[in-house]
């Protein structure tokens, strides 16, 4: 027996010329995201405008999050650290990761405890490939950093449940999300699978008040909302590569999708703007981290 077919969305465009659009956050009333090959952190309102918040020392990979505190994290990839931003704008190191990899850093998620998790890095990539395997790690309140996983098929998008007990990452290069529990210590284990996604690749994730997993998809331009176990329940179609989505709006139920058209690898730093952010009114609120509830943790 077949499954059922998940069903389409619309999406409108909102806001174009950015370069690509990395890591939304929604926070105070807006959608913050990293415009990739710009240095910039860009927060955009739902009618399009937007604002430069901050130029960052990082041109990609970088993502952010925040702290319990309200501090804005920076995680700087190529570099290997994890700033921090003051009140007075600028820009401290919270965590040196260098000595944790060999590979860039990529996605950030801070849970409700204040736990601090960034995945990419690992070890250097084998000749012709442009990463190697990825790991996890844990930063805790402390600045305490550690290795909490490893062997991610290029590490994407995480999310952590509202009750802080299990992360969600996506393993694009292995077409799946995969799930852990998380310990009283911020210690994962119990991988397993928490949905095989077929020919899809999973980029950017967010998670829904029921427990379902929207996940932005690059090579297949689409975005889609599936179940533990692998449903797919529905699906907006775009005409260029989907990086990241987030959960937003006043009241959690506007996915915000930040697309580009994809040129490769190489490509990526150019003069090309083809970035857009799109958004869908969805039926289910955000839910867990990050959390579409700015300060509430």
């Amino acid at each position: 027996m077949s499954s059922p077919k998940s069903s389409a969305i619309s999406a409108n465009v909102i806001a174009k010329g950015l370069a690509f659009g990395e890591s939304p956050r929604w926070h105070d009333g807006r959608l913050w995201l990293c415009n990739w090959g710009t240095g910039e952190v860009v927060a955009v309102d739902e009618d399009g405008s937007s604002e430069i918040m901050l130029t960052v020392p990082a041109v990609l990979p970088y993502s952010i999050d925040w702290l319990p505190d309200g501090r804005l994290l920076v995680v700087s990839g190529w570099e290997g650290l994890l700033l921090r931003q003051e009140a007075d704008g600028t820009l401290v190191t919270h965590a040196d990761l260098r000595e944790l990899s060999k590979s860039p850093w990529n996605e950030i998620v801070v849970d409700g405890r204040g736990n601090i998790y960034v995945n990419g890095g690992g070890p250097a990539p084998a000749s012709g490939e442009h990463f190697g395997p990825g790991t996890i790690v844990l930063i805790t309140p402390d600045g305490a950093a550690r290795q909490v996983a490893e062997d991610i098929a290029f590490a994407n998008g995480m999310v952590v449940t509202p009750d802080n007990k299990m992360l969600i990452v996506a393993e694009s290069h292995a077409r799946r999300l995969t799930a852990f529990d998380i310990a009283a210590d911020g210690s994962l284990s119990n991988r397993r699978v928490w949905a095989d996604l077929g020919n899809d690749y999973p980029d950017g994730i967010a998670l829904d008040a029921e427990g379902c997993v929207w996940y932005a998809d690059v090579p297949n331009r689409h975005c889609v909302r599936v179940r533990e176990g692998g449903q797919k329940l529905d699906r907006i179609e775009t005409d260029r590569g989907c990086f990241a989505c987030m959960l937003g709006g006043a009241d959690g139920r506007t996915l915000f999708i930040a697309a580009a058209e994809w040129r490769g690898f190489e490509h990526m730093v150019s003069d090309a703007r083809t970035g857009q952010v799109l958004s869908a009114a969805v039926a289910a609120p955000g839910a867990g981290w990050p959390s579409y509830a700015s300060g509430t943790r």
